[in-house]
């Protein structure tokens, strides 16, 4: 059982052991500690605000009454959206005005996992140094709870999932009235969790016609709720069946995006944002980010619409901070998140959803052509298991050396961009684990470039 603390928030596993594990302990010490952060931070005297809201997780319940309950201890305001999304909570806090949002949810995580995931007055993932300083007050316990004449005030407010449905709509870039004349046929697999609510509600209002796989909001995850190939056979299968123009999968809280092909075959996570950015650039031009171990396809298409591509460290965090930089039109990361700043800065799959429909709604293509048409390339991923003894930073840096002369970035451990492929080596926040991302123009050359590197690190680390 595990307890993960982290500048963009805290997550483990339910029960077991205070400081081991998300226990009720470990959940009110924390939401005290974003708490107190607000208030040493407050510009003014007045009453804070602080939007909350929760996937659907059996845990969700109960961890989310204890943090609403202790934001109340602390004199906060809440503004309770119940049963939500990561991406809604994001839109919701802005609009009212709040100083920061909780977001109860372990992402892609098993059911036995839950998180607070923490979020500024802009609706955005903290940065790492605000993080550090809520982890030190943790850890220092230095919480002030308010008297009982200035307790905070819960104000519940469900609609906020409808209210970015049409947030979404109302984007210049979406064509509802397109989208309608096509009757679209799509299935949805909301992993029984809120995607299963707020999606097939969206599509209903797009006029589209909805096939519900998995999508009662009760927590009890039918498969693995990663979006991967080897998790989603299912709807694959179901898509071919139901002769849909194709399938949609999210993850547990709605940040990430998954399209099944009208043929049953995944379109790719890593070109769910490459499909996106495609239509987005062709209406809009601009430039483009995400991060280092996303797909070269983003950075192809960006440059056929005459814009400039950058790549960010790993994290959601580090890709908006380039975002803003680089005024990109459109950026996230190679796990199908799509951000896109004409609503907000955070990985939204109901954006995603709505501009690919329209892009669709526009083309005689279907899905899997679609996807055909893009630059192909394929990605492996693995890991090196090294002893604590072992310098990790060292070993990253004698690769560094020895990859001198080719094209190098070492902003998130080291990237070395060959001609037609490239790899990416970093290493773990909290294990000692040297991450081995691959891309090339076919697995098999994915899979050798990985390995070669594999056995590299190996001969440098001395295992």
């Amino acid at each position: 059982m595990t307890l993960i603390k982290s500048i963009s928030g805290i997550r483990g596993t339910i029960g077991g052991n205070v400081g081991d594990n998300l226990t009720p302990v470990d959940a009110v010490k924390f939401a005290s500690a974003y708490g107190t952060f607000l208030k040493q931070n407050a510009k003014s005297d007045s009453k804070l605000k602080v939007v909350i809201g929760r996937d659907a997780r059996i845990s969700g319940p109960m961890i989310h009454q204890l943090v609403v309950n202790t934001l109340i201890g602390l004199g906060i305001d809440v503004i309770d959206l119940g049963l939500s999304t990561t991406p809604t909570v994001e839109v919701a806090v802005p609009m009212e005005g709040a100083e920061g949002g909780i977001i109860l949810t372990a992402s892609h995580n098993p059911k036995q996992w839950n998180a607070l995931k923490l979020l500024n007055a802009k609706g955005e993932f903290l940065s790492g140094a605000d993080g550090a300083k809520i982890l030190e007050i943790a850890d220092q316990e230095a919480f002030d709870f308010a008297q009982v004449d200035d307790l905070g005030e819960i104000f519940e407010n469900e609609a906020y999932m409808d209210i970015h449905i049409d947030e979404v709509l109302k984007l210049p870039l979406v064509d509802v009235e397109a989208v309608a004349k096509r009757k679209f046929k799509v299935v949805v697999d909301g992993v029984n969790s809120s995607g299963g609510v707020v999606i097939p509600k969206l599509l209903e209002e797009m006029g589209v016609e909805v096939v519900k796989l998995y999508c009662e909001p009760n927590g009890h995850f039918p498969h693995n709720p990663e979006p991967l190939k080897e998790h989603l056979g299912d709807i694959c299968k179901l898509v071919v069946e139901e002769n849909a123009d194709f399938g949609i999968v999210v993850d547990p809280d709605v940040d990430r995006l998954a399209f099944i092909s009208n043929d049953g075959e995944m379109f790719g996570e890593e070109y769910t944002l490459v499909a996106v950015a495609d239509y987005v650039l062709s209406k809009t031009p601009g430039n483009t980010v995400s991060n280092m171990s996303s797909s070269r396809a983003l950075r192809d298409i960006t440059e056929k619409h005459n814009g400039a591509y950058e790549a960010s460290a790993v994290g959601e965090v580090n890709v908006v901070e380039l975002m803003k930089k680089t005024n990109a039109i459109i950026g996230g990361e190679g796990n199908g998140g799509i951000i896109y700043p004409e609503l907000h800065y955070g990985r939204d799959a109901l954006v995603g959803v709505a501009l690919f429909l329209t892009y669709l709604a526009n083309q005689t293509q279907t899905v899997a052509e679609i996807r055909a048409g893009y630059p192909q390339y394929f990605m492996s991923k693995n890991k090196i298991e090294l002893t604590p003894q072992i310098d990790v930073d060292a070993v990253l840096k004698e690769m560094e050396q020895v990859y001198a002369h080719e094209n190098i970035t070492t902003i998130d451990g080291v990237k070395i961009d060959f001609p037609t492929e490239w790899v990416h080596l970093r290493k773990s926040n909290t294990e000692p684990i040297i991450r081995i991302y691959t891309e090339a123009p076919s697995q098999v050359e994915a899979d050798a470039l990985a390995e070669r590197f594999v056995e590299e690190l190996k001969k440098i680390a001395g295992i």
